[in-house]
């Protein structure tokens, strides 16, 4: 095992193996129950490690365990009793997320500066505002005050010899170390930060009620460069070829009769495949057919094996076709389903409102397309645009999905549908009750005892709610248009697309390179006539 500042004879890498087996072994034989103090979900143990300041030998301590909220950590603490050196760092303890993942957060008072924090050594931390990068290096587990207070200090450290070696740079730091200090006061509020985990192990701690804009977590797939660091991939997985490609095949997918397009009001019935019908290779004369199974090759984000990617268009009645896609990696067992959108962009936003007030509404089929905010006032929820990707399912499989992810996070479950027994001795009494009665509000609401307001807010109109009473308006469900922001075209992309001129360009670039290529030939053809 490896530590920033201090080593380990390789008598010991034996050791430590041997020591991670053990804990682990250890934990998995936990009572969960927490009853037991000697059976507590912490095991501490020690090795002995070489000093790098004195060369001495020094003592590192490790405790494993979980993080509310996130998952588990390896909590390593050096000291040296010779030269009086320490040093404390996390690892993360458990696997590579299949997704590289990146946090966004909003600190809008002094007391949002108290969020915990886990940066691991992969991590890049972003104070926006002041365009202040932490690039990979030491793992921290801290809050945003420490990990603030702790560049500050670092800054700091060699400014008095800055100043005298370099003046002007000593003043731009000197900058920066006072926009610093007034942010940890609470003085220069709001600001962002954010942070950027390639193996997506890094963490901001969420809590309920924020305010739009406030936390927000994206998934993303790894470029090449980011696998080869963490150390996956390599000429093995494309050696295999599409071997693995070939025998994978995508889980079913129940498509009720009336998303077939038979069953719609204009559909063409004489263009339409049999449902289930798989198809590999591209579709012919670039035709989609609805309701075919079309199968290309993939790369996983997990294991960067070969794998396959299949896909289906439907049709939902009274919106637009949408693309259903999934994922299986027969190395990793990586599966994932997405729901992706067509047609054009629309000259507006949508925002959707639903007032769910009986079972029956729980039981309306909802898209909540990627470009979608999705929040519900009466249970302090919401949902950032980018978060769970695209859902296609019903108002209570939506929420379903959502307690079960955060329960997942908030308690350090497994699985966010069991029950949580642990206790959790670094998350705060009042925060333990803020979740619970969270989840309590929200577990109401999915069972129908709470009736609630439903919003998606889609700035590319691409989200979708059943209407009981298509074509005509539903009571229940509220539709409003809105012209979009600067900021959210600028995060769409829309203004760097052309959709007006551009042929009299493309023509223009023709005739250009049409003449380009005559004038050389007439000078080729001059050159050859002069020549002996």
């Amino acid at each position: 095992m490896a530590n920033a500042t201090n080593g380990h004879p390789a008598t010991t890498h034996s050791h430590a193996a041997d020591l991670f087996a053990d804990m682990g072994a250890q934990v998995a034989n936990m009572d969960s129950t927490g009853v037991d103090d000697e059976l507590d979900a912490k095991v501490t143990d020690e090795i002995e490690s070489l000093c790098m300041n004195c060369h001495e030998q020094g003592t590192t301590r490790l405790l494993l365990t979980r993080i509310p909220y996130f998952r588990e950590i390896v909590l390593m603490s050096f000291s040296c009793p010779h030269c009086n050196l320490r040093n404390n760092e996390i690892q993360s303890a458990g696997e590579i997320q299949p997704k590289a993942a990146k946090f966004a957060f909003r600190v809008d008072a002094a007391e949002d500066l108290q969020r915990q924090v886990v940066k691991t050594d992969t991590c890049i931390f972003r104070l926006e505002d002041l365009d202040l990068e932490i690039p990979p290096g030491k793992g921290r587990y801290s809050n945003l005050e420490g990990l603030i207070g702790t560049v500050r200090e670092d800054l700091a450290a060699h400014q008095a010899e800055r100043m005298a070696q370099m003046p002007e740079v000593g003043e731009k730091v000197g900058k920066v170390l006072e926009a610093l200090r007034e942010m940890l006061e609470g003085k220069r509020v709001p600001f962002m930060i954010s942070v950027d985990d390639p193996s997506g192990n890094s963490f901001i701690e969420p809590r309920p009620g924020d305010a739009r804009g406030k936390w927000a977590k994206v998934e993303y797939v790894r470029t090449a460069e980011q696998n080869e660091m963490l150390g996956l991939g390599n000429g093995e997985a494309e050696a295999e070829g599409d071997a693995q490609t070939n025998g994978t095949a995508a889980p079913e997918t129940d498509i009720r009769p009336e998303y077939h397009a038979s069953g719609l009001i204009g559909g063409d019935d004489t263009t339409q495949a049999q449902p289930g019908n798989n198809v590999d290779g591209p579709p012919p004369d670039d035709d989609i057919i609805e309701n075919n199974v079309y199968s290309f090759p993939a790369t996983c984000p997990g294991c960067t094996h070969p794998c396959a990617t299949n896909m289906k268009m439907v049709s939902i009645p009274y919106f637009k076709q949408v693309i259903l896609m999934s994922t299986v990696c027969a190395s990793c067992g990586y599966r994932s389903n997405e729901v992706k959108t067509g047609g054009e962009v629309p000259e507006k936003g949508q925002k959707l409102t639903l007032h769910v007030k009986t079972a029956e509404d729980l039981g309306r089929d909802v898209l909540k397309s990627e470009s979608a905010a999705l929040w519900c006032p009466e249970l302090q929820l919401r949902v950032e645009p980018g978060t769970m990707g695209g859902r296609f399912t019903t108002v209570e499989g939506i929420l379903t999905q959502i307690r079960r992810d955060l329960r997942a996070q908030a308690f350090g479950l497994e699985d966010g549908d069991a029950p949580d027994e642990s206790t959790h001795d670094s998350m705060t009494s009042d925060s333990k009750r803020t979740w619970d009665s969270f989840f309590a509000d929200l577990g109401d609401a999915i069972e129908g005892r709470k009736p609630f307001t439903m919003v998606l807010e889609d700035p590319l109109a691409s989200s979708y709610v059943q209407s009981f009473t298509a074509p005509e308006p539903d009571p229940q469900i509220e539709v409003l248009e809105y012209e979009r922001t600067e900021e959210e075209e600028e995060d769409l992309g829309l203004r760097d697309i052309r959709t007006e001129g551009y042929e009299s360009d493309a023509e223009r670039e023709r005739v250009e390179r049409e003449d380009a290529k005559r004038i050389e030939g007439e000078e080729g053809e001059g050159e050859s006539i002069e020549a002996p």
